[in-house]
């Protein structure tokens, strides 16, 4: 008989489940592989998984033998050079296609999706680009979204100057025509916040929706409020993505000069990995350092008087919020980067979108350790009730109830 989890239904009859992502989705090291490990990892307790995703660089290889060989899952990496398939996508300007499928296209791929599916009960795509290898092959699946990845262009376009905002903007039309189509042929569409959802269902209606949240490890992150130095202000992310470099940027332009005339011993430490030139620029400033890749980045959480997430583009949970809130650290954050998260403002967590009012709430924060504690001991305890994996991964087990019911039970 099958494992089963303290809480969970008693499943009886095993389902053969293909999984696609854009990344190898070990180790849980950086957002969008945190959720598809954990999703993965529920799925393989009481199932027959098999991953298909790309290998970015010999880390993703690497990490595909430990799930291949210490994991038990089956999981076939396809080496992908994302910048070579940015250059050959480009052709699609003259169509009607969207670059990102060109961008995550692999003949591959879809050769092993095409000679694995037909002995799966249930396909699931992490992101609409692994998307387009299960739509029209006639056996149920689950479309991914994370985030809704059209309203991320649109932001984009928003955010920047000609040429590029008439790319993105027509990355925008073309992905949400694209959503729309496969939208419709799935047993379900997950978001992970009813934002995403209500953005979903007004932009593309009709379509069977479902939301699942992205938890945190409470195990893994765990509050030390002792270890906390003063002063100390900590952004974690990768550092090549647009909307966290945008937001590091615009933190230490804008809002750090008028923090350290405040608090005149405040420094700033930027945390993750792929710097870009921009980001690395910023650590030659005095009190910012920029640590490009860490072991483990809750070291510096753990120093950290506050934790800082200025992101002015964002969809989604944010997971750099939900780690911060569990290890019970003061969070000052703008509407995009907290809006995900179903807490209180001004209770679990602090939020300021113009750079007078981010400054001036850090600054509290770092004038009054008495309310920054006691601002994280509300964190930490909101996030215990709210984002413990085992409860947000429970969606899962009606997606496999509803595929099971296709099935007749073995003997």
């Amino acid at each position: 008989m099958p494992a089963t989890v303290p809480g969970s239904p008693v499943l009886t009859l095993r389902v053969n489940i293909l999984f696609l992502a854009q990344r190898v989705p070990y180790p849980p090291n950086r957002g969008d592989k945190i959720s598809t490990w954990r999703i993965c990892e529920r799925f393989s307790r009481e199932h027959d998984l098999t991953i298909v995703a790309f290998a970015h660089d010999q880390a993703d290889l690497d990490a595909a033998r430990v799930l291949n060989e210490e994991k038990g899952i089956r999981t076939i990496a396809i080496p992908h050079n994302e910048r070579s398939q940015k250059i050959r996508s480009l052709p699609l300007l003259l169509t009607n296609k969207p670059l990102t499928l060109g961008v995550f296209s692999s003949k591959e791929l879809e050769r092993q999706v095409n000679e694995l599916l037909p002995k799966m009960d249930l396909g699931y795509a992490f992101s609409s680009s692994m998307g387009a290898f299960l739509t029209g092959k006639g056996v149920p699946w689950v479309m991914h979204f994370a985030e809704l990845d059209s309203d991320k262009w649109r932001q984009y376009a928003d955010k920047h100057r000609f040429p590029m905002s008439v790319v993105y903007r027509r990355e925008w039309k073309t992905l949400r025509a694209f959503e729309s189509k496969i939208s419709h042929e799935t047993i379900t569409n997950v978001f992970c916040t009813p934002l995403e959802e209500d953005i979903f269902q007004k932009e593309i209606p009709g379509c069977p929706s479902t939301v699942m949240r992205n938890g945190v490890a409470l195990d893994h992150y765990q509050p030390s409020p002792d270890a906390a130095e003063d002063g100390h202000l900590v952004f974690i992310g990768v550092m090549d993505y647009f909307p966290n470099v945008d937001g590091c940027v615009w933190f230490a332009n804008e809002i750090f000069p008028l923090i350290r005339r405040e608090v005149p011993h405040a420094r700033f430490t930027i945390v993750g990995s792929k710097p870009t030139a921009e980001v690395l620029a910023l650590g030659s400033r005095d009190a910012i350092e920029v640590t490009g890749f860490v072991d483990d980045p809750r070291e510096y959480l753990k120093k950290a008087a506050v934790s800082v997430a200025p992101l002015r583009v964002a969809r989604g949970i944010q997971n750099k919020v939900l780690e911060a809130l569990a290890m019970g650290l003061p969070t000052v954050g703008t509407t995009s980067a907290t809006q995900g998260v179903e807490g209180t403002p001004g209770q679990d967590f602090l939020v300021a979108d113009t750079a007078e009012a981010f400054a001036a709430r850090v600054v509290e924060l770092l004038k009054d350790p008495a309310r920054a504690r006691a601002l994280g001991d509300r964190g930490r305890e909101f996030v215990e009730g709210t984002y413990d994996w085992e409860t947000c991964l429970r969606p899962l087990d009606d997606m496999i109830d509803r595929v099971r019911t296709l099935k007749k039970p073995v003997g």
